[in-house]
């Protein structure tokens, strides 16, 4: 019986009435990629942190090469061989990669510099990672931190690797890359634990599944025996359409136009850099983009959020530039923003569903008393419509989960019948049931005639419900193509900053 690798037995954790996980099940063996899937709030996170010594379980047992051990803190995980890499990077910008990874390491720092140097090179020509030692992390792109990451945990003796949701927003170059380290590193008989919620890619890399659902293991099997159908019903326990209906619908008059914006972010420093695009009726145009290329900057910019710097913003033939979002009502711009952050912009955590409406639709009340009847009645109309799981209109949204907090938002924005809706990651860190649900309402606000700015970060989705594509690089648009003639890995490239792509990267349409 092959004992070696990491074991986790019948755990429980319990944080004051919510179960996180409830004997759980779980075990990798070296020379395996093992995917761990699940709903958000179904315990991936809990788990992991145990398997790293941040939080030590109520019940249940962790074994590692056959031997029953405890982690008390992350230094007890580490010392037995187990390397967690986190969504959010933990690096100092300032300094180099080589730096960062000697950081903490100091026996003998300053007399082996030079031979520590070279046992980090060893390790990157080994299993290929894409790290520049004397680059400057503030320089380095997404994937080269996650590259980092990886190698400074592989260096500090890591033999168990837990990559948390490692592709989130890299380019399809950068994932193709890290997958060619993973798979030279489980052939040297490293084990890869592999948190992520793309299918397509746990199809391409997994050995075995494990699906935790409501912080209970479901099912562990063979990538040859699943399918992204069959993984998506046993993380929600029920049948998911995951087909994307997009309908090619006839294009009305231009809605926004966008003439030589730039627009400076909050440090001041130039994010947006002279774009020109538009949009007419019944188009959904994506942005697609390495996180921090402009996306934020451009949609608060047109929301009316942000001050620009030079160019215009035009809306229906009519100049907006500068105009303040609260004055959009009294000039007739019907523009609904859906924000990236949903309850730091979007919506109030300490409020009911019927006071956030309240919030965007005070200025249509009439008379002298604010009506909350009809807001309670929208309320009521947006539960129902969107199909949101609450206590009542009264009921703080800050309880309720991302989902449908994400469901009252789209549905107080789009009830409003805008002619423009500019959305911003409107599924991000959702459930998978709810982000197909999602897409089905931008298909049908489309349909309805609005014009649609949508960014995404599932180049798929993007190119399934987009019209066309157009695409950011530091502020710039790299290229706007329609989206049936252009493959991921042409948007890929424009995402690195390639604007000449070549015909290998167009698709043709008859």
């Amino acid at each position: 019986m092959n004992t070696k690798g990491i074991k986790v037995k019948n755990i429980t954790k319990v944080f004051g009435k919510v179960i996180a996980n409830k004997n759980v099940n779980f075990e990798v063996k070296p020379g395996e990629i093992h995917c761990l899937l699940g709903e958000n709030g179904a315990g991936k996170s809990t788990l992991m942190s145990i398997l790293s010594g941040v939080y030590t379980p109520d019940n249940g047992s962790i074994f590692v090469d056959g031997k029953k051990v405890n982690f008390n803190s992350p230094r007890d995980s580490i010392k037995h061989g187990i390397g967690m890499v986190y969504q959010h990077f933990k690096l100092v910008e300032s300094m180099t990669a080589l730096q960062n990874i000697l950081l903490g390491n100091n026996k003998g720092i300053f007399s082996r510099i030079k031979e520590k140097e070279r046992e980090i090179k060893e390790i990157i020509d080994k299993y290929g990672f894409d790290v520049d030692l004397n680059k400057l992390v503030h320089n380095m792109s997404v994937g080269e931190k996650e590259n980092l990451e990886i190698l400074k945990v592989v260096y500090r003796g890591a033999r168990v690797l837990v990559l948390d949701e490692p592709t989130a927003v890299f380019t399809p170059q950068e994932t193709d890359r890290l997958f060619s380290v993973m798979r030279k590193m489980k052939e040297d008989g490293c084990a890869i634990i592999f948190i992520t919620h793309k299918l397509d890619e746990v199809m391409k890399v997994a050995d075995r599944i494990t699906i935790l659902r409501k912080g209970e293991t479901v099912a562990t099997i063979n990538k040859d025996k699943a399918n992204p159908q069959i993984l998506t019903e046993l993380m929600v326990g029920r049948k998911v359409n995951l087909s994307i209906k997009a309908i090619k619908s006839k294009l009305g008059k231009e809605i926004l136009k966008v003439e030589n914006l730039k627009v400076k972010d909050s440090e001041g420093v130039e994010a947006v850099k002279g774009i020109s695009f538009s949009i007419k009726a019944g188009e959904v145009l994506g942005i697609a983009g390495i996180t921090g290329s402009g996306q934020k900057e451009l949609c608060e910019a047109i929301a009316g959020i942000t001050p620009i710097e030079s160019g215009k913003i035009i809306f229906e033939n009519k100049d907006i530039t500068n105009i303040d979002s609260t004055k959009y009502f009294k000039e007739n711009i019907k523009l609904s923003y859906i924000p990236e952050d949903r309850l730091g912009m979007g919506l109030v955590g300490d409020m009911g569903i019927a006071d956030n409406l309240l919030l965007k639709n005070y200025k249509k009340q009439k008379g002298l008393f604010i009506n909350k009847k009809s807001c309670k009645d929208e309320a009521n109309f947006i539960i129902k419509e969107f199909n949101v799981k609450t206590a009542g209109v009264e009921y703080p949204i800050k309880y309720m989960s991302g989902g449908n907090i994400q469901k009252i938002l789209l549905g107080r924005e789009l009830n409003s019948n805008p002619k423009l809706i500019v959305m911003a990651y409107p599924v991000r860190g959702l459930d998978i049931s709810t982000c197909y649900a999602i897409y089905d309402v931008i298909l049908k606000e489309k349909q309805k005639g609005s014009a649609i700015l949508f960014i995404g970060e599932d180049l798929d989705v993007l190119m399934a419900i987009s019209d066309r594509i157009m695409v950011m690089y530091s502020g710039e648009i790299t290229g706007i193509t329609e989206a049936e003639k252009v493959t991921r890995e042409g948007i890929g490239l424009m995402m690195m900053g390639r604007k000449d792509i070549g015909e290998e990267y167009v698709n043709e349409v008859c």
